[in-house]
């Protein structure tokens, strides 16, 4: 079930906000990642000069994109679904496929990352673990962070749906949340004001003439 036909609530809609602000600061780390690649191209075919930590840095810019990237893409619902039947549904099958998608298998898949990940960071740190090859990057706990972190995003994304998912399934969302819909209806009445004081400008202009 696409996002944009799930209501909001205040906790959700901070979620997605906070969510959406990391995305969009992340899409800077691919224009890094691709500046890093072309000086390494240039380096090992201009001047016969290889570099290792040009390389695994190149993984590492890699490994942070893809992985606090998840998040914004189950958030903005930029990731791959099989539509073949799930577009033929109606939105309450759709929201029951996505709450039961939720609570048996995506929950329970992050809850098992989690638990190995915080181990192999943790021993990663322990050992103070770096780079095997010769000149590479040091600190390679601070890489593998990277993998709870990304997944702990993804569970806050998670929650952000289900709460939408169980109040479109359950909750009368105008009753039960009806002063905050009447908030947004107040903003966009503001908004819309400028737009109606123009019309009525130009209304007034053409019954003058």
């Amino acid at each position: 079930m696409r996002a944009d036909t799930l209501p909001h609530t205040r906790l959700s809609e901070r979620i997605d906000n906070f969510v959406q602000r990391i995305g969009h600061a992340l899409s800077y780390i691919w224009l890094v990642l691709l500046a890093v690649i072309v000086i390494n191209v240039l380096l090992r075919y201009l001047f016969s000069e290889g570099r290792i930590e040009l390389e695994e840095l190149q993984w590492h810019l890699y490994s942070v994109g893809f992985l606090l990237g998840m998040s914004y893409a189950y958030q903005a619902d930029a990731h791959i679904r099989v539509d073949v039947f799930h577009e033929r549904f109606s939105p309450q099958l759709r929201a029951w496929i996505e709450l039961y998608g939720i609570l048996l298998f995506l929950v329970p898949f992050i809850a098992l990352i989690l638990i190995y990940s915080v181990q192999f960071v943790s021993s990663s740190y322990l050992v103070g673990e770096v780079s095997p090859s010769p000149g590479g990057l040091p600190y390679r706990w601070a890489i593998k962070a990277m993998l709870p972190l990304g997944f702990a995003l993804l569970l806050l994304t998670v929650l952000a749906r289900l709460i939408r998912v169980w109040y479109f399934l359950f909750i009368d969302y105008n009753e039960c949340d009806s002063e905050y819909a009447a908030e947004l209806g107040q903003k966009n009445l503001k908004s819309t004001a400028p737009q109606l004081t123009i019309s009525n400008s130009q209304a007034e202009f053409t019954h003058g003439r």
